[in-house]
């Protein structure tokens, strides 16, 4: 009943976040089911029930890079089981995990796993006294975009991005970029080099892989907040996408699906310099360990950034979905598992490769990624 799970909860605080959660999702259902009340008239009994039986209504959000799969998702699941309404929205990673662990959302997208000071706290999304994990679902590589007057083609080593993106490097004819492009025709211009201005898995991942390949430049560690106070700032991929689009001479770095139309740098990577595919993103995932020190499920890969192999492309993004291991209402319990599995699955894998260029998740870590959704409750 409502009244044990809530006087079990460890703060007042807690309780009222659950409780105003509860309130706004049955004024949700009754938005859907029943217009006229929520308008203030009574034409129409608040009963939370279709022709398929009763609406669940699983709310999420998190990362932007997984929206144009997550719709893909959500659209074939829910046409599967049209009793089930799940509403993603992409306010960023950092926005998803705090909407989780505060009870706004029953699942989270994360271009980040959770910090172990998060693992340690609370979850009110959560059964009260359990945990949550990570799955990682989404495997993307993280394209470096540019619009530069007269060029197609951009090869560009981990140094000179880093350069480039810690405002050391402020023109394209600079001579670290025309050794390395020495055919191309590049402009005696200033470089607008555009970041996230919001807190961003992509941003992480992105100053991860300069952090772990040139130190020396890149002084900061990996971080959700892009960390210095050079170039053009924008809000979102979409945002960062825009701005080097609309601009001249810029550059920048947004999720691989969200990249088309837009001429994207070749990395080096050990002698080569490789264009980003979905299967070097793939083969760079399962060439990476997996974190030794998270709890029973939780599924954390660390990325090896360095690899010299030329079938890997090491900016790759994998972003995760975060769930709860038990639910208070079970029924939420059994749709999150429902629909994590499909989206764990070979068909939605395919569905994410098809809408939003995904890697594959390798077989033998989409067998982990199964094994700990099946626990769900």
């Amino acid at each position: 009943m409502k009244a044990t799970w809530l006087s079990v909860m460890s703060s007042p605080q807690q309780r009222e976040t659950r409780v105003n959660h509860l309130q706004a999702r049955r004024l949700i259902v009754a938005s859907i089911l029943c217009p006229a009340l929520v308008a203030g008239l009574s034409a129409c009994a608040t009963n939370e029930t279709t022709p398929n039986g009763p609406v669940i209504e699983i709310e999420a959000a998190g990362a932007s890079s997984q929206s144009g799969a997550m719709e893909a998702w959500i659209a074939s699941f829910q046409l599967a089981h049209p009793n089930v309404t799940i509403n993603y929205t992409p306010s960023g990673s950092g926005a998803g995990r705090n909407a989780f662990i505060n009870g706004g959302v029953d699942f989270a997208g994360s271009d980040v796993a959770l910090k172990p000071n998060e693992l340690s706290g609370s979850f009110v999304s959560c059964k009260p006294g359990t945990k949550a994990f990570d799955l990682p679902v989404y495997i993307s590589p993280i394209a470096v975009i540019f619009n530069i007057h007269g060029v197609s083609e951009l090869n560009l080593d981990a140094r000179t991005i880093a350069r480039i993106f810690t405002g050391e490097i402020s023109r394209w004819d600079d001579p670290a970029i025309r050794t390395q492009n020495p055919h191309a025709n590049l402009p005696s211009a200033t470089i607008t080099a555009v970041h996230r201005s919001d807190d961003s898995g992509t941003t992480k991942n992105f100053t991860d892989y300069l952090n772990q390949n040139a130190p020396d430049v890149w002084k900061e560690t990996a971080s959700d907040k892009f960390p210095y106070l050079v170039g053009e700032a924008a809000q979102g991929t979409s945002g960062v996408v825009d701005a080097v689009a609309n601009g001249t001479n810029t550059i920048g770095y947004a999720d691989a699906s969200r990249a088309a139309g837009l001429a994207t740098a070749r990395i080096k990577v050990g002698e080569q310099f490789v264009s980003y595919t979905p299967q070097r993103a793939a083969d760079a995932v399962a060439g990476s360990p997996l974190a030794s020190d998270r709890g029973e499920g939780d599924i954390v890969i660390e990325l090896n950034r360095k690899t010299t192999n030329p079938n890997h492309y090491p900016i790759v993004l994998v972003s995760y979905l975060i769930s709860c291991v038990s639910y208070d209402d079970s029924k939420v319990g059994q749709t999150v598992r429902e629909f994590l599995t499909f989206v764990a699955s070979a068909e939605g894998q395919k569905i994410a490769a098809k809408s939003a260029g995904a890697a594959p998740i390798p077989t033998q870590l989409a067998n982990q990624i199964l094994a700990s959704i099946s626990r769900i409750g």
